[in-house]
């Protein structure tokens, strides 16, 4: 039986100027979806949106850059074109923002499944809501992280009934675990526990909550030490703030800034435990780094980051401080293996497990398809 072929789109133009192989480079995400369901056994073709043209095969995926404008159905009608030729069996496209066109493909590729995973993406406002919901008509299937991310649209009753929906991690992560002496001695992390922060300093991330949690489990471990990498800062004025003003985070809290992505491997190698105080998420790339390298997450109870930890690991609840000390502190007592960690990760997260379910999804709109025409 020969393999299926699916087409990935993504709709979200690249920055002018930005080449094919940079593309992959900075969006890891395009990559991690595509090779994971091709090294499942799917062929598989990306069509990403740009302002010139240009063609790769890599690592057994096809990528093509297509040159398409906002007059264009936002580019639907030029991208269908080049799918009529490539004759896919299954449509994904990327982001629950792009239904105008992907119901603009169905229509023009009729019979051909299509499904549509989201990536952050938020629910139409009320009265825009008939339109989007005759868009999404379109989709055979939607995928989120976690079913529960899907309650707001069933809700507004934005999908059909046949509509399926399937809970897939958005990505997963290419790193792995390391000796931690050695990442150490690299990156000048220390603590009992090593405590790790990876995310942006904003009201959605919630650092203060997470500086909170930390001043008042510090009282039950003194050594710990808590790291923080970050790259946009907009409550930065405020973290200092409270870091100097508590002298339980005083020389506990290191704020290190942005650092590159390349190095985030090794501060995970290094932490203990990786923190996030997180108010909501579509997945977590943070956290599936951290879980790829073995690392005890400690993270909020939100949809996405329960369906990524399964029983691995601590959650507490958004904006309590006192339930995030505790959690630090049974986390510290009472440690998962990095090799618990990383089995986990390696059954449920890991390239090879994800590209099983991006490829189960597939079939099943495909049988679906054919249970239809019968």
């Amino acid at each position: 039986m020969p393999s299926l072929h699916v087409a990935q789109i993504n709709f979200h133009p690249t920055p002018a100027g930005q080449g094919l192989t940079d593309t992959l480079t900075r969006w890891p995400s395009l990559v991690d979806v595509a090779e994971a369901a091709a090294g499942a056994g799917a062929r598989i073709t990306v069509i990403q949106r740009a302002a010139h043209q240009e063609h790769l095969h890599r690592n057994g995926v096809d990528y093509h850059f297509v040159v398409a404008n906002d007059h264009d159905d936002g580019g639907a009608r030029t991208i269908a074109n080049l799918l009529a030729d490539l004759r896919a069996d299954v449509l994904h496209v990327h982001s629950l923002s792009a239904a105008a066109q992907a119901h603009a493909l169905a229509r023009a590729l009729p019979g051909v499944p299509m499904l549509l995973q989201d990536h952050a993406d938020r629910v139409p406002t009320w009265w825009r809501r008939s339109r989007w919901r005759h868009w999404y008509a379109s989709a055979r299937g939607v995928v989120f992280t976690a079913n529960e991310l899907a309650r707001p649209y069933m809700s507004a009753k934005l999908f059909v009934a046949s509509t399926r929906l399937f809970a897939i991690p958005e990505s997963t992560s290419r790193f792995t675990p390391g000796s931690r002496a050695h990442a150490w001695s690299e990156t000048g992390l220390y603590g009992n526990p090593c405590v790790v922060w990876v995310g942006h300093l904003q009201s959605g991330k919630d650092p203060l909550t997470v500086l909170a949690g930390a001043a008042e489990a510090a009282q039950a471990l003194p050594d710990m030490q808590l790291w923080c990498a970050f790259g946009s800062a907009p409550l930065l004025s405020q973290v200092q703030r409270r870091i100097a003003s508590d002298p339980r985070l005083r020389g506990r809290v290191h704020l290190l800034g942005k650092v590159p992505h390349e190095r985030v491997q090794s501060l995970m190698r290094a932490a203990d435990i990786f923190v996030s105080g997180s108010r909501a998420e579509s997945c977590g790339y943070a956290l599936l780094e951290a879980m790829a390298c073995g690392v005890t997450p400690v993270v909020t109870r939100i949809p996405s980051f329960r369906a990524l930890t399964g029983e691995i690991g601590r959650l507490w609840s958004p904006g309590d401080s006192n339930e995030l000390a505790q959690a630090l502190i049974q986390a510290a007592a009472f440690p998962a293996s990095p090799q618990a960690v990383r089995a986990h990760f390696e059954r449920y997260l890991s390239l090879d497990a994800v590209g099983q379910r991006w490829v189960d999804a597939y079939e099943q709109l495909v049988s679906d398809r054919q249970g239809d025409a019968s």
